[in-house]
This record gives C-alpha cells, structure tokens and sequence, in this order.
C-alpha cells in the first residue's frame, strides 16, 4: 500500500549526505533525509575528559540540538542545559558511535560530534546517528591523512533508521505525520555488518504481540544495509573527489 508521500512500506526517504560542509570542522556533512535536515559536525581536540588521563586512549561524544524553527513552531533555545528529551537523544548518538571506535587508536584525543537539527520531520535522532558517523569518519581520516594518528581507529560503519505499525502496518523510516500516528514506534541502530546496537521500541496504545517485533526488527535490519550503502558510496564520492583536486583518498570503508 502506498503511503502519503508515494513510499511503500519497506521503502526510504531520499537520502543524501553533502560532505565538508562546514569547512573549519575536521569532519562535516549536512545529511537530509526526506524533509528532515541535519547539520553533524566532527571536531578534535588533543585532551581527554578527566576521568580518562593517563590511559593512552581516547574519547568520543556528541551533543544534539534543535534550532527553533527546525519545527512548524518555534521552539526556545535551551540555554540553561540540554532538557530530557535532548539528553536522551546525544546520549544515544555518542553510545552509537562509540560502539565502532578503538580509542586506543585514536590516541588521548577527543572527538565531539555536534547534530544540529536544521529542518525536523521525523526521524531526527536516526539522521543524526546516520550523518553524524560519516562526520566521524571524515575526523578520523582527517588525523590519518595529516599524520597524527598511523591508523584508522573506526571498527566498523553504523547507521540508524526509524520503523513502526502506521495504520496496521509495518513501515520503514516514518515521517512526521507517519510518527505522530504510529500504533508502534521503534528506532534501530546497528553496525554496518547487522549487529545491533540498541533497539528502541514503544507501543503508544495497545501491546503488540512479539511477531510483530521480529517484523519490525527484519524492516529495519533491510533498510539499514540501504542506509549503509549510501553512506559508504557517500565517502567514496568524497575520496575521489579529493583525489581529482590532488589530495589522497580515504581508506576504504
């Protein structure tokens, strides 16, 4: 059954990731799935938090916000401290991208990614999970590329998208209007081989049944091997381009 915007079930919003976007960040791109615009941004610094000295390892974490018209309404700024909701969300793009890091590779350094929510229309927290691992990438070829680090210290891809039950039906990758009516809502993230990193899953009225987990489980899995091939052919399209204006190429993901 096609849905308001055209999709069928299994299928993805437009993706596409515009690298370097943001040109004094060690790594950057603007990822836009559907109407949905997220600005992730990579930077270095040569120091760890406290509690990680003296190691020889080091650290990655992210903060995420949303600018106030990002939405239909304008929301205010949250200038005294992150609220819940923004919390939870950076917390779950720095345990995402963690997962796929050798700190000890990476050497005392830390690198903080910024998600910034441009334009909001569903599926924020998966964009940004999804953009902002290409933006780590980029900072880590960036210190290989440089010089300061001998390898590359990312383990693997991750990537994150959104499934849920809309009208009686699995569906990938919900908008906004998909969302606010959803039976079930459920985020996945998962590494780019199909492991899984965390499942986040919420029924908004009457339980469902555990087939229709597995259901949803299966949805995402496919759709998040999508997702990690446009993000692979995304760097690929950087490394080249690079090349052709005489830099050297990324390392294969």
């Amino acid at each position: 059954m096609p849905r308001s915007d055209g999709r069928t079930l299994d299928e993805l919003r437009d993706l596409s990731f515009d690298l370097d976007w943001s040109p004094h960040a060690e790594g950057s791109c603007l990822v836009r799935c559907g109407e949905t615009r997220i600005l992730c941004t990579a930077s270095v610094e040569e120091s760890v938090p406290r509690w990680r000295e003296g190691r020889g390892e080091g650290w990655v974490t992210a903060e995420y916000a949303m600018l106030p018209r990002a939405t239909h309404t304008r929301n205010s700024r949250e200038r005294e401290g992150a609220r819940g909701r923004t919390q939870e969300i950076q917390r779950l793009i720095g345990r995402a991208l963690r997962s796929v890091v050798d700190f000890r590779a990476l050497g005392p350094r830390t690198i903080t990614l910024d998600c910034d929510v441009l334009q909001a229309d569903g599926g924020t927290r998966t964009a940004a999970v999804t953009g902002g691992w290409v933006a780590l990438f980029l900072a880590c070829d960036h210190l290989v590329r440089s010089g300061v680090i001998p390898s590359h210290p990312l383990t693997g891809g991750v990537a994150a998208v959104s499934v849920g039950i809309v009208d009686g039906e699995p569906s990938l990758d919900l908008d906004y209007r998909e969302d606010v009516r959803a039976q079930v809502d459920m985020n996945v993230v998962a590494t780019h081989d199909g492991r899984l990193i965390e499942v986040q899953g919420t029924a908004e009225g009457e339980p469902f049944p555990r087939p229709q987990l597995d259901a949803l489980l299966d949805l995402a899995l496919a759709g998040l091997g999508r997702l990690a091939r446009e993000q692979r052919e995304a760097l690929q399209r950087g490394a080249l381009a690079r090349a052709s204006e005489g830099g050297r190429s990324a390392p294969g993901t």
